[in-house]
């Protein structure tokens, strides 16, 4: 299966300053090729220690010119922060001097005080992202960009260079809504999936994700990307002590930076999903909540980590699992033995097993 590494430029620490958790997370990602991993991801977040990466093609560039062969990943970029052309001229440059390595990953945003910062409305993501993903998408393709919509009007304009390659089958969104969802399965992209929701709920939805994109597209959808925050350690109560501390601080901070439990979110329009997760935090309490979060991620023993990631990679049909290995606020050597451990032991066992199974994969057009 397919292998890849996220990088998340988490600063949780308050002894620590912004530059020393990039340096920290830069140093991580300069060895992620060479030791196996078969990609690179970061997602985008602003205005918060949360994640400090405005632009994931400005780092992915960085590092395509630092790598050879792994694949370079968005998880996501925000489409209604952007301008579309820019995204399509940045996405495509990048695919150009990449050779071809990029997974594009889309999402439509949740943070309020990005919205607010950006100045935009909440309300009118979900249509944003219909447009600017539609516009973007078909750009890539055509190497020209043109939209008429609602929200978004772009004259014909050329993308120089263009995309290597076709980003059909290596295009990919983050979905929580059934709403969403249906976006998603009409625009053909495959499902990016970062666990929010029992365990049981993501195998049933991923199944009926299959069966709608298949229904609207007539092919198979591209295989899922599991992205999970993992950490690791030969001895299981010390894996066990990894994971309540940082799986549970990374879990919090989620909390906080998306503000589950603010009434303000289910108010937007396009929102409304999350009136009933705050309901369940009011009827649970906070504190189980942020456990359920934390418990959604992998963790344990080499051995125990192999067997889970296999079986939660094989129940989802995906194509692979990408790892986040510094986050929650572990110092600098916790994140660094936390990644020689899943090196060392859990990567090569993954990498022989379901060598059929990858991301990114073009999807066969029709002659």
């Amino acid at each position: 299966m397919h292998v890849g590494m996220g990088v998340f430029f988490q600063g949780l620490e308050p002894e620590r300053d912004d530059h020393a958790v990039l340096r920290d997370q830069l140093a991580m990602a300069d060895e992620a090729e060479d030791r196996g991993f078969e990609s690179i991801w970061t997602a985008e977040h602003h205005f918060t220690r949360y994640h400090m990466m405005p632009n994931p093609a400005q780092f992915l560039t960085w590092m395509a010119g630092r790598t050879r062969r792994a694949r370079l990943g968005t998880m996501v970029m925000v489409l209604p922060w952007h301008d579309p052309v820019r995204v399509a001229e940045e996405i495509a440059w990048l695919d150009s001097v990449s050779g071809g390595r990029v997974v594009m990953g889309l999402g439509r945003g949740l943070g309020s005080i990005e919205f607010d910062n950006f100045r935009l409305d909440m309300g009118e993501s979900r249509q944003r992202f219909v447009e600017y993903a539609t516009a973007v998408s078909e750009s890539l393709e055509t190497g020209a960009i043109e939209y008429d919509g609602e929200f978004y009007r772009q004259p014909r304009a050329e993308l120089h260079p263009p995309a290597f390659t076709t980003f059909r089958g290596r295009t990919y969104a983050s979905a929580v809504s059934p709403e969403s969802a249906k976006i998603m399965a009409c625009l053909g992209f495959g499902l990016m999936l970062i666990a929010q929701k029992p365990w049981k709920t993501t195998v049933t939805e991923t199944a009926e994700y299959r069966e709608l994109f298949r229904e609207i597209n007539g092919h198979e959808p591209p295989q899922p990307v599991l992205v999970n925050f993992t950490t690791v350690d030969p001895d299981a109560g010390r894996a066990r002590e990894l994971h309540d501390e940082y799986a549970v601080a990374y879990a919090r901070s989620t909390i906080d930076h998306y503000e589950f439990t603010n009434p303000r979110l289910e108010q937007v329009n396009g929102y409304e999903y999350y009136a009933g997760l705050r309901r369940n935090i009011e009827r649970h309490g906070l504190s189980q909540f942020n456990r359920f979060l934390a418990d959604l991620q992998m963790s344990g023993t080499p051995e125990s980590l192999v067997e889970e990631t296999v079986e939660r990679v094989r129940m989802l049909d995906a194509g692979g699992v990408v790892n986040v290995l510094g986050f929650g606020g572990m110092p600098p050597e916790v994140a660094r033995r936390n990644l020689d451990v899943y090196t060392e032991q859990v990567l090569p066992k993954l990498r022989v097993v379901d060598t059929f199974r990858d991301i990114a994969t073009p999807i066969p057009t029709a002659s």
